[in-house]
C-alpha cells in the first residue's frame, strides 16, 4: 500500500524509517495518519519516546521514507517525504510530519 495514507489512523508496532542514507527502527505503538493543513496534505508519523540521538537524527533529516508494520506484516509504505515538522506530545512521543 502506497500513496496518501488517508485521515483514518493506521496503527502498527514497528516502523522502519529511512533518513537520507541512514535507517532507524522504532518499535512499540506507532501511528500514521494523513492530515490536511492549509489545503495541503501531510503525513504525521507518531513513534514512541525515542533515544535522544535518534531524535536528533530525525530532526536533522530533510527527507524521510517509512514502512509501517504490524505483526510482521507491511501495512503502509510511504514515498519519500519532505520533513516539515517534528514535535513531542504530552506523553513524550515524537511526531514526524512530512509531505510529498
Amino acid at each position: 500500500m502506497t500513496g496518501f495514507p488517508g485521515v483514518s489512523p493506521i496503527h502498527g508496532d514497528k516502523v522502519l524509517l529511512t533518513l537520507n542514507a541512514a535507517e532507524v527502527t522504532f518499535t512499540g505503538t506507532v501511528t500514521s495518519q494523513g492530515v490536511l493543513r492549509e489545503g495541503r496534505g501531510f503525513v504525521e508519523l507518531t513513534v514512541p519516546d525515542v533515544d535522544p540521538q535518534q531524535r536528533r537524527d530525525v530532526e536533522r533529516a530533510r527527507q524521510f521514507q517509512y514502512e509501517l508494520y504490524r505483526g510482521g506484516v507491511l501495512l503502509y509504505s510511504s514515498p519519500f517525504l519532505t520533513l516539515s515538522e517534528t514535535r513531542r506530545t504530552g506523553d513524550g512521543s515524537l511526531v514526524i510530519a512530512g509531505s510529498p
